[in-house]
């Protein structure tokens, strides 16, 4: 009987060792600082270029985005996948890509950088905000449907059967962001990015309507996890293909 106990402990303690080797090796911690820096670079030139006064304000805003996360999910890609968003960890998660305790580490990571980076900039950061005619529920779904949007198109970008996605992956996600600030910023501020809303919140105390940006994105992220890896993936075709032949 002593001798079972002692088995028992002996094998979960090997599966902690495991577990804390899968979360905190090096090359987990090098996925995790990865994810941290492309936040950084990310929220610091979005934010950034949403300090500008100028009368093309929206347009720098949306170019800044989109070539910022070009940036960010290229540098990153190799290391910890690019996610640069709470919300594509969390679409992976769900899609089975990305273990629990792993997308926690990540999100983690993100949001530091982001905290971070407005650390850096401390000069008058607007936090995103709903417009004056737009309900939390609304913007709850305009988030939802853009932030779907962007994490479709990156697990399309990742998807094998498009062949090589180191350049082209990148800018398509940018290029779905950005044109998705477009048609959002006067409406939620085109976030579709608890981190990026997180920082500017956490540096200047205003989290007025923030889970808005929290329960949408994730919302849409999940979804688009959920349809792409159930409706779209390679599996999936293989699946049909096999039943076909049958």
């Amino acid at each position: 009987m002593r001798g079972i106990k002692v088995s028992s402990i002996l094998r979960l303690g090997s599966k902690t060792l495991d577990l804390m080797e899968q979360l905190f090796g090096p090359p987990s911690l090098r996925s995790y600082f990865s994810e941290f820096i492309s936040t950084l670079i990310f929220v610091f030139a979005g934010v950034g270029s949403a300090m500008s006064t100028a009368e093309i304000r929206l347009v720098a805003i949306t170019v800044a985005h989109g070539f910022a996360l070009f940036v960010a999910v290229y540098v990153a890609g190799n290391i910890s996948g690019g996610h640069i968003n709470p919300a594509v960890t969390f679409g992976l998660v769900v899609g089975g890509h990305v273990s629990i305790l792993t997308g926690v580490c990540y999100c983690g990571a993100q949001l530091f950088g982001s905290t971070m980076a407005c650390v850096l900039l401390m000069l008058a950061i607007p936090t995103n905000g709903l417009g004056p005619d737009v309900t939390g529920l609304g913007g709850v779904a305009m988030e939802c449907i853009a932030t779907f949007a962007v994490v479709y198109t990156m697990y399309a970008a990742r998807d094998p059967r498009n062949g090589s996605h180191v350049v082209m992956g990148p800018v398509s996600i940018g290029f779905m962001y950005g044109a998705n600030i477009i048609v959002l910023y006067h409406l939620t501020g085109g976030s579709m990015n608890p981190a990026r809303s997180f920082g500017p919140s956490m540096i200047t105390g205003d989290f007025r309507n923030h889970w808005v940006y929290w329960v949408g994105p994730l919302a849409g992220g999940g979804l688009a996890g959920l349809v792409y890896e159930n409706l779209m993936s390679l599996a999936n075709d293989q699946h049909s293909s096999v039943t076909n032949v049958a």
